[in-house]
């Protein structure tokens, strides 16, 4: 909490309308933990001037701002267990740093604390607002009565593994996708159904279907058209999952699977998610993109399928040779032991790198860029693999 008075940085005034004095003198904490969990207790008690003793704030003004302090603190140590695994990927602070007052001006401090480092962190961020708003619209009672109308679910793992042994290639996840923060618009004339389609006859075992709409000008209504135009392959909902809720709302939308990033995951998220996502049948596709996050996903119990994804997810740079080194050695061979379903992710675009992934022992691979931007996308699933591998 130190940074968050550092005058690095920019801060914003706003003038204060309270009429309401404020102490200058500053609260003191008192922290309670309690043993072997994973949450502290955090009272902040008001100092009255010129008295030694504590008194807990009981003004509805002071408990909504105790209340505003507590959310911050609790964001802050979300991101501390994350840190722990590795996860560099912080959530967002839900109300912003607490606010600083001066005379009658009261003012937020934009740091490294409070400002997204890199794309990913800011994708997150806005999320963590939309879905906040939507589980507000829609609360999960709503979205779990709505799941007795949605589709049945479909075998994506199924479809991955038929594909991969009836062509004797990866079988082919294509990406139904418009944008991406990296490359901008991919097409220009984007109708999901009739990608989908063409992806379909041209021999998709499964697609991907973009959600996100701020970052790749995705939607659910995309997910539930083509769901509804009776296309047949399963569907991955392509989301940045951060809340349970979005399980349940992705499988009411029609979706097979769903993706789980370990970049912004912890374990205990991710072991409370693919639970969850046995229990709607759901397929849950893990993903990693380094070593760290491999054996963290490998020490999960239960995962079976599993995405490397070859583009570093702070930079975006790309590197496919990241799916041959975290599958040599005992990864590859704790992998092959549970039969575990691995799919490359990112930079494919040929048949040669097709192959390349192939060789280092991915069943199924996920593809958008390459084939979507073709004019038949259906066409550019040949190409891409050399070969026609329609049914």
């Amino acid at each position: 909490m130190e940074s968050l008075i550092s005058l690095k940085g920019h801060f914003h005034v706003f003038p204060s309308f309270s009429s309401k004095p404020r102490t200058t003198i500053p609260p003191t904490q008192v922290n309670t933990y309690r043993k072997n969990s994973f949450f502290s207790f955090s009272v902040r008690a008001q100092v009255e001037p010129n008295e030694g003793s504590a008194t807990i704030a009981t003004s509805s003004e002071s408990v909504v701002d105790a209340l505003k302090v507590k959310e911050w603190e609790v964001g802050m140590f979300h991101n501390e267990v994350a840190a722990t695994q590795g996860i560099r990927i912080r959530r967002r602070p839900p109300t912003g740093p607490p606010i600083h007052y001066v005379g009658p001006f009261e003012f937020r401090l934009e740091n490294e604390g409070n400002t997204p480092r890199n794309i990913l962190e800011e994708i997150i961020w806005n999320k963590d607002i939309e879905v906040t708003q939507l589980k507000q619209k829609k609360p999960l009672g709503m979205i779990r009565k709505s799941l007795e109308k949605a589709p049945p679910v479909r075998d994506f793992i199924g479809a991955l593994r038929a594909a991969n042994e009836r062509t004797g290639l990866p079988g082919l996840i294509a990406e139904v996708k418009k944008a991406s923060p990296s490359r901008g618009i991919l097409r220009e004339n984007f109708d999901p159904v009739e990608i989908a389609q063409s992806y379909e006859k041209g021999g998709a075992a499964c697609l991907s279907v973009l959600t996100d709409e701020k970052y790749f000008k995705g939607s659910f209504e995309n997910l539930e058209l083509i769901r509804n135009a009776g296309v047949k392959c399963p569907l991955l909902c392509k989301e940045f999952i951060i809340d349970a809720w979005q399980l349940y709302y992705a499988r009411s939308k029609g979706a097979d699977a769903v993706l789980l990033i370990a970049a912004v995951l912890p374990d205990l998220d991710i072991k409370y998610m693919t639970k969850i996502c046995k229990i709607l049948g759901l397929a849950a596709l893990v993903e990693v993109h380094d070593e760290r996050e491999f054996d963290r996903v490998l020490g999960i119990e239960g995962v079976e399928l599993i995405g490397i994804n070859n583009r570093n997810l702070e930079t975006f740079e790309l590197d496919i040779s990241t799916t041959k080194k975290l599958l040599e050695g005992e990864r590859g061979k704790i992998v092959r032991e549970r039969n575990i379903v691995m799919v490359g992710e990112s930079g494919l675009f040929t048949p040669e790198d097709i192959a390349y992934v192939q060789e280092a022992g991915v069943k199924a691979v996920l593809v958008g860029e390459s084939i979507v931007k073709q004019s038949d996308p259906g066409k550019g699933i040949s190409n891409l693999f050399g070969k026609d591998i329609s049914v």
